[in-house]
């Protein structure tokens, strides 16, 4: 009977890992059509499809200053901000989180919002396996393609067309800056008149784009 049980398992475990790596070999080529999130979202759901070359790179460099800028030199976790973002939110306040592009990219496509240890574990297992499989250019296109950038809104271009009624293709700085220091909270972060503290992000992080074009901090998804 433990012999069953723990072969039961054993095949449970082997057929994940054929199925999650057959995912991600798929999306390697094709558009993500839908996740998790989208499926789960009680607005309409809004989303345009497009290709990193027809993606502004002031939206690229954008997000690295924002969410990851060490996006190009690690392997998909950054050890030291997930420290920091521990040893920050043991102290209360606003909640700062650790993850990587990757990681936020990996959860975004693969899996669900929110979760505990199960879901952080996948997360993992999914991070290793797009790092290894996509590469940091593919991560990139994907993430900027499915992030929820509003309302109802996922990836850059459909955020684009809202806020600014353009496509994403020629975003100014100020206009990229904007739409990643909403990206964390998106339903409630306003891009077209930001105020407060999503203002003033905002412009932290349109300053910030010239240290990410300056470093190349950048040049892992241009190579």
């Amino acid at each position: 009977m433990v012999f069953r049980i723990i072969r039961f398992f054993l095949l449970i475990i082997v057929w994940f890992c054929i199925i999650s790596a057959g995912l991600v070999v798929f999306y390697r080529f094709v558009p993500v059509p839908v996740t998790m999130t989208m499926l789960m979202d009680e607005n309409s759901i809004t989303k345009d499809w497009e290709p990193l070359s027809r993606i502004d790179r002031n939206m690229v460099s954008a997000v690295i200053a924002a969410e990851d800028s060490k996006f190009c030199s690690h392997n998909g976790f950054d050890r030291e901000a997930i420290e920091k973002a521990i040893e920050h939110n043991a102290k209360g306040g606003r909640i700062r989180g650790g993850s990587t592009i990757s990681q936020q990219t990996a959860k975004n496509v693969f899996l669900w919002q929110n979760g505990g240890y199960i879901r952080k574990g996948l997360e993992a297992w999914f991070t290793m396996l797009i790092e290894s499989v996509w590469g940091k250019r593919r991560i990139m296109e994907v993430y900027l393609n499915v992030a929820e950038t509003g309302i109802g809104t996922y990836g850059v271009e459909a955020g684009s067309e809202r806020y600014f009624n353009h496509g994403a293709a020629r975003l100014t700085r100020s206009e990229a800056a904007r739409m990643a220091a909403a990206l964390p909270q998106p339903k409630t972060r306003s891009v077209k008149n930001p105020t407060g503290f999503t203002a003033r992000y905002g412009n932290t992080i349109q300053s910030r784009i010239g240290t990410v074009r300056r470093d190349e901090l950048d040049a892992c998804v241009y190579q």
